[in-house]
């Protein structure tokens, strides 16, 4: 199917992950700040991280999406991950354009610029009529996020993988994207 591309913005460069990349891919999804905003369980573990990156590399052989490293262009460090998530799961919505960084990163608007080369990709190489993002109700940074790239809230209601809380479904249209961005 596909290979992961490398794509670049202004400051970072979204990349196909490595085996490289797991201590700094760990480093992040262990901080307390990603383990409350995405509610990762002190269980969760080396493991669970790497079955992640594994997901995230053959989802882009399998489906021809994916996440991406992001690496900072004038440091060469990583930044943490976004990209096109669509995984098997009944009741998810569709092609998710998600972030996640590490802490030592937030609010340089590394998420936004991510995000939207992420929106462009899945819009214009993917050719997808809609995009969504799955956001926890208090997540108010990933909101924010979505709101820049001009996603709007469409529902809320609880998923099979998170049963006990809900998420904001975030829907982007195509058309909306063009008058915004063209």
């Amino acid at each position: 199917m596909t290979t992961c591309p490398t794509l670049e913005t202004e400051r970072l460069i979204l990349r196909p992950f490595t085996d490289a990349d797991f201590e700094d891919y760990l480093s992040m999804m262990d901080s307390p700040e990603v383990r409350e905003a995405l509610r990762i369980s002190e269980e969760e573990g080396r493991a669970e991280a790497w079955f992640g990156l594994a997901a995230f590399t053959g989802q882009w052989k399998l489906r021809g999406t994916g996440l991406w490293a992001l690496d900072e262009k004038s440091t060469g460090n990583f930044v943490g991950r976004a990209g096109l998530h669509n995984p098997e799961r009944h009741d998810w919505p569709g092609v998710e354009v998600g972030w996640t960084l590490h802490p030592d990163y937030w609010g340089l608007g590394y998420a936004t610029e991510a995000g939207k080369e992420a929106v462009r990709y899945g819009f214009q190489e993917l050719g997808q009529e809609q995009l969504f993002s799955t956001i926890l109700t208090d997540n108010y940074r990933s909101q924010a996020v979505a709101k820049r790239l001009g996603f709007v809230l469409n529902e809320t209601r609880n998923l099979s993988h998170y049963p006990d809380e809900p998420h904001g479904i975030w829907i982007l249209e195509r058309e909306e994207y063009e008058l915004r961005f063209s």
